[in-house]
């Protein structure tokens, strides 16, 4: 599961000036560079609405020549929120009245759909006028073609072409690019792992792409190839590390599926096919729950309704994510579907917290990195 708040704060935080010199450069103009300080997030509490809302990035800039500082407040958008908005200007509002200093409001959105145009103001109008008008900085990536940045020397474009207007044909040429771009601004080893790991993250080709993507780097000039390759050659060294975790991962579940079916054919004798099919499905934190409370079972009806609740109670919380939230992304289901019962029974708890699907996201992703260590 990609944890798209962590990608993008590493990406915005360590590259905040590339970023506004690539899409506010007239910002830029009147801002001190060795003034930019990140404050703490700010998070605000809707009472009546039962949530809490952070803001992703505070920096306090100071004007050239002049003693005088504004914020700039950049909130990234990975997922498309109804009314979104209103809480840009619930936060400027707060964000001006804590810190009584001018607000420049920007945000990103970096989800691939829908393309549709985002809003970039919220209004208050009546039938004999507008009474409110607030804008704010609008980068919706989704709106951008990826061609218009190929030249442009800076280590945001190189990232952010992978999450931009890509039609599906041109997906391993956009990743050549990325990679020629990142390969000619000779960055510090530690900022060309962020920035290639970012590219890597969002543009994961298929087995035919990845033929067709070795001959594209062939047209690469020499000396950039070489840099390109080495690149390439640090994927491949993580990528195994992490086909040996998920491997011993995949070790530990089959071992707990083994255990489980051992002990239930020894207490009841053997299976039915159906019981035998659920249990095979269950994640490993599940089964190991099973095993514990396989233990207290004293028939088959027990494991019947053990499986029943489980499903039942997945079934539940998918039920009240989609209301607050709306459809939740195939990979999140997945998650949600994996978790243990502590897991699923924490989720409750921590909903009424969650007030966007990013920020389910970052819960599942904090929930499960606790177990995934070997």
């Amino acid at each position: 599961m990609i944890d798209h708040d962590r990608l993008f704060k590493e990406l915005l935080t360590t590259f905040f000036w590339e970023f506004l010199q690539l899409f506010c450069p007239e910002v830029t103009t009147y801002i001190d560079p060795d003034s930019l300080t990140f404050l703490d997030k700010e998070v605000f509490t809707d009472v009546t609405a039962g949530a809490k809302y952070a803001t992703d990035l505070l920096v306090r800039a100071k004007f050239r020549e002049q003693e005088a500082y504004f914020l700039i407040h950049l909130e990234h958008q990975a997922q498309p929120q109804p009314a979104f908005n209103k809480r840009m200007f619930r936060y400027f509002a707060r964000l001006h009245e804590t810190y009584d200093r001018p607000i420049y409001p920007i945000v990103l959105f970096s989800f691939p759909e829908p393309r549709t145009l985002q809003p970039r103001h919220y209004e208050v109008t009546f039938p004999d006028g507008t009474i409110l008008q607030f804008n704010y900085r609008v980068i919706q990536l989704n709106q951008l073609n990826w061609r218009d940045f190929l030249q442009q020397p800076n280590p945001v474009a190189s990232a952010l072409m992978a999450r931009m207007n890509i039609a599906p044909a041109d997906r391993l040429r956009v990743k050549v690019e990325c990679l020629r771009l990142l390969a000619t601004l000779r960055l510090n080893p530690a900022k060309m792992q962020l920035i290639s790991g970012f590219i890597d993250t969002y543009l994961r080709l298929s087995a035919a792409e990845q033929q067709a993507f070795r001959a594209e780097l062939d047209t690469i000039e020499p000396e950039t190839k070489e840099v390109v390759m080495q690149i390439i050659t640090s994927w491949m060294e993580e990528g195994i590390q992490q086909g040996l975790q998920q491997g011993r991962q995949e070790g530990k579940r089959e071992e707990a599926l083994r255990t489980v079916l051992r002990l239930l054919n020894r207490r009841f004798g053997t299976l039915s096919a159906d019981r035998r099919s659920q249990i095979q499905t269950l994640a490993l934190l599940q089964l190991e729950d099973l095993t514990d409370a396989l233990l207290d079972f004293t028939s088959l009806a027990d494991l019947d309704q053990w499986l029943h609740n489980l499903a039942t109670q997945i079934d539940c919380l998918t039920q009240q994510i989609t209301t607050q939230l709306g459809d939740l992304p195939p990979d999140l289901r997945l998650t949600l579907q994996q978790l243990s019962l502590a897991q699923l029974a924490a989720l409750p708890v921590a909903l009424p917290s969650l007030s966007q699907m990013a920020d389910l996201e970052a819960w599942l992703t904090a929930q499960t990195s606790s177990t995934d260590a070997p």
